[in-house]
């Protein structure tokens, strides 16, 4: 009796233990999003004085032409991209998932550079193709003939975009793709439908949840992206760069909170109506299904390896654009090789400081970061106590996906940079940029690991409460080791996105602490293009050695952690 007295009483105890962390878990979600965004709209409302004013700022943006525009803009850029980005990464995909074109590894690998490098880096790479003084536009600096483009404006940005979300698409439909039920085509073909017929009836529907998907998340990527129209944009000004503008430039606060909402809007519509297509899913694979089987054919081979390979060839030529312009001397009137413009001395980044800082915050955002996110991810998941609260932090946790980064950004500014904030220490310091980096791609991290954790039996609990096991074990023994992959993965999406991005840290950083994408803008502004394209080759350099990394621990990991699925 004694036994199970002070065995009720460890139990009370952990449970409350266990209370107490989902309740600062909440906390920390509460501070750290919901805050921020609160204080962001209600300084749309406010003068500088913080008087209250009431919808002026907002009919003063409406009634501006130049301002009002740049809606319109963005709007126009968005839904261009998006239909090019999805149109081309579905018959990507299709190539690589439904025909036997050769080198399907290669073909997905190189698809997915762009991820690694910052969307500067494209508008950048695109200059030196497209620019006054481009490759393209000169044709070869006069040994072919030269095709001009109009690149500044909304031509450049909309390419741009296109490099920047094609990936995106492209993962999204390839997992589409693999989702199939054969059965389904060989009953078509018994009822004598072609191809074609086959392709409307089955192929279109089961792709609708990954079309959607990936047609929203292309829309959100482009209209709330900073990087590309700030090197390629011109005077044709969008969202993103009017908040720069006001912020950065003219010190209007309130209008940048304005323009800020305005940004949210859309991508808060694409979030919630992707949540309702996302409820009304049904599966397409049971127990019963059998693998999409690929028929020869020999002329559909050919003209996808085509154009597979024409997509692939713009990829890499944009890449190796960008690495040739910052080994050149001085572009395009001695293209001797030198290493100079990787000494940053001279220029605004002022030496390789901004780099390691970059990868320092980097790092700490994917060691934090995936903890922070696979602990409240267990807690929501996994325990059986408080469901509304769990509930409260699971749609506080999926906010994020639909906040932009320089929402996030403008948000701090105005709640970590109050004197009267306790955390307003954190203003200006490393750990603001680590905060911003956190939330900002908070939500696919959760989502990653709330996905893992489904996977475990909710009879591990069930056992562990009966044996009297604490939860720290069975997080540590059990949750943990199973759910490695998936933490490898987070930790790698969070350092590869906290190096490229630059919208969510623009506003944040101070002048003692740069961060390499921020120089990257700085130089291109200062006219130190070719600083600027090592800068970005650097940063992709090292993005690709840490997924490189990765992929080989990941191996060796999963012949680990899989022995328990191996019979002896």
């Amino acid at each position: 009796m004694l036994f199970k007295a002070k065995t009720r009483q460890k139990a009370g105890v952990e449970g409350w233990l266990i209370r107490l962390l989902l309740i600062c878990m909440l906390a920390i979600m509460t501070i750290s999003i919901l805050l921020p965004l609160g204080d962001l709209f209600v300084k749309a409302f406010h003068n500088q004085q913080e008087e209250w004013v009431g919808l002026a700022h907002f009919s003063k943006y409406l009634s501006t032409p130049a301002l009002s525009r740049s809606a319109g803009h963005s709007i126009y850029v968005s839904l261009i991209t998006t239909l090019i980005s999805v149109g081309g990464a579905f018959f990507y995909a299709y190539g690589l998932k439904r025909t036997r074109i050769p080198g399907v590894r290669w073909f997905r690998y190189i698809a997915l550079l762009p991820l690694f490098a910052p969307t500067m880096m494209h508008g950048i790479a695109l200059t030196y193709l497209f620019g006054n003084q481009g490759l393209v536009t000169t044709g070869l600096f006069g040994l072919l003939p030269g095709w001009n483009i109009q690149l500044y404006g909304s031509t450049g940005i909309i390419i741009s975009e296109v490099i920047y979300t094609f990936p995106q698409a492209f993962l999204i439909l390839m997992v589409s793709f693999s989702i199939a039920d054969y059965r389904l085509y060989e009953a078509a073909e018994t009822l004598g439908a072609g191809k074609w017929k086959q392709f409307l009836t089955i192929t279109l529907p089961q792709m609708k949840y990954g079309l959607i998907g990936s047609l929203f998340v292309c829309f959100t990527l482009s209209f709330t992206d900073f990087g590309a129209p700030k090197v390629v944009g011109g005077q044709y000004n969008v969202l993103p760069t009017d908040i720069y503008k006001q912020v950065i430039g003219q010190q209007n606060m309130s209008m940048g909170a304005v323009i800020g909402i305005l940004l949210t809007i859309p991508a808060i519509a694409a979030f919630f109506i992707d949540r309702f297509v996302e409820r009304k899913q049904k599966t397409m694979v049971s127990v019963k299904s059998t693998p999409y089987q690929i028929k020869p054919s020999r002329l559909r081979d050919l003209a996808y390896t085509a154009y597979c390979t024409i997509i692939v060839s713009g990829i890499v030529v944009l890449l190796l654009t960008i690495l040739f312009a910052s080994l050149v001397k001085v572009w395009p009137y001695d293209l001797s090789v030198t290493l100079k413009h990787y000494d940053f001395s001279n220029v605004s980044a002022g030496g390789l400081t901004p780099f390691w800082n970059s990868l320092l915050v980097a790092l700490l955002t994917a060691i934090i970061g995936t903890v922070i996110a696979f602990v409240h991810s267990y807690l929501i998941e996994r325990l059986r106590i408080w469901k509304a609260v769990r509930q409260i932090g699971y749609f506080i946790s999926l906010l994020p996906l639909a906040l932009p980064g320089l929402v996030i950004g403008l948000g701090y500014i105005f709640f970590f940079n109050r004197p009267e904030n306790p955390l307003h220490g954190l203003y200006g310091t490393i750990w603001i940029i680590v905060l911003a980096n956190i939330i900002h791609f908070y939500s696919v991290s959760f989502v990653t690991a709330t996905t893992s954790l489904k996977q475990l039996d909710k009879e591990y609990e069930i056992v562990s409460e009966s044996m009297g096991a604490p939860v720290y074990r069975l997080f540590f023994r059990v949750a943990v080791p199973i759910s490695l992959p998936a933490l490898l993965e987070i930790a790698v999406y969070y350092f590869v996105n906290a190096m490229v991005t630059i919208s969510a840290v623009v506003f944040l950083y101070s002048p003692d602490f740069k961060l390499a994408s921020v120089s990257i803008v700085n130089m291109d502004d200062a006219g130190d293009v070719a600083a600027a394209a090592a800068m970005s080759s650097l940063i992709m350099l090292a993005n690709i050695i840490v997924r490189l990394g990765y992929e080989n621990l990941s191996r060796r990991l999963l012949k680990r952690t899989d022995a328990w699925q191996r019979r002896t």
